[in-house]
């Protein structure tokens, strides 16, 4: 499979990225960091039950497109210098596709998941088996969490997403497993059940910064992200919808929707590297490229 080139959006229309030298207020040297991912192949993906906003059992979906698209993301993950590990799919577990909500690993140490919806908690130990085979120990959480999908490390700070899905009482159980300071984020669009569908990481380090959607937080959740994140880049509600925000970023490359074309702008004009890829037919399950990549931090 041929690289996936890196593209600039400039006046909305995608075209080859051609790095101009920016002044010193906007990085021009943004260093990626080699990441290892975890994913699962789309061998049984369907759309078979309907437990968030977007997806609808009569909905069709093109198995050899999703498995093409799936591809495509692996493909440019490694074209950019990532490690990628698959976990084996199980028949009649559609969503195990989704990775990221099978756990939150952050220095070496794995924090397992609890579904909320009964269809999806036989991943958690199929996802368990995987990492102790690969010589990690697992916690069970004893409240619902739903893994990187809900929780996101953000420099000093664990972001961590409740209203849909993970449940305040496992915010603080992450938050005596790992030592971290967990900051509690309310959801209250249903369409952004999951905190990775509206907001995402863009760098490392105690100063890092993110993009989000505000108007999928509560109020006092929109405010607090405020404070934390003066320079975050803002989502526009069209990117949002198209799950522009389910991106991952190596801390100079954004993997993202390629519809999410406002926000692939702001951030080449902050000095990042938008790196489309299309993951269309997992919309239909409300899902995108973060919800398909789990990160594991050693």
């Amino acid at each position: 499979m041929s690289p996936v080139s890196p593209v600039s959006y400039r006046g909305g229309t995608p075209r080859r990225h051609r790095r101009k030298r920016r002044n010193h207020s906007v990085p021009d040297s943004r260093v990626p960091r080699p990441r290892r991912f975890l994913v699962c192949e789309p061998r049984h993906f369907a759309v078979q039950y309907a437990i968030n906003p977007w997806m609808h059992p009569d909905a069709t979906v093109d198995v050899d497109l999703a498995h093409s698209q799936w591809q495509a993301l692996i493909g440019a993950y490694r074209a950019h210098g990532h490690t990628v590990d698959s976990v084996e799919p199980v028949p009649d577990l559609p969503d195990m596709v989704f990775a990221a909500n099978s756990a939150l690993v952050l220095a070496g140490r794995v924090f397992g998941s609890l579904f909320h919806a009964p269809q999806r908690r036989p991943e958690s130990g199929i996802y368990e088996t995987w990492f102790k085979a690969a010589g990690y120990d697992v916690y069970r959480p004893e409240s619902v969490c739903e893994g990187e999908g809900d929780l996101i490390p953000a420099g000093r700070y664990l972001l961590a997403g409740t209203g849909f899905r993970t449940t305040p009482e496992a915010h603080r159980e992450v938050q005596e497993f790992f030592g971290v300071p967990v900051i509690t984020l309310r959801l209250v669009d249903p369409r952004f059940y999951h905190l990775d569908t509206a907001l995402f990481v863009l760098d490392d380090g105690p100063d890092a910064n993110i993009a989000y959607y505000p108007e999928a937080f509560s109020p006092g959740s929109r405010e607090v992200l405020g404070r934390l994140f003066p320079d975050a880049v803002l989502a526009t509600r069209e990117d949002a919808l198209t799950f522009g925000l389910n991106s991952v970023s190596d801390g100079r490359h954004v993997f993202i929707s390629p519809r999410a074309e406002a926000l692939a702008a702001q951030l080449d004009r902050h000095g990042y590297v938008p790196v489309p890829v299309d993951l269309s037919e997992f919309h239909k399950a409300g899902g995108g490229i973060k919800c398909c990549t789990q990160e594991i931090r050693s």
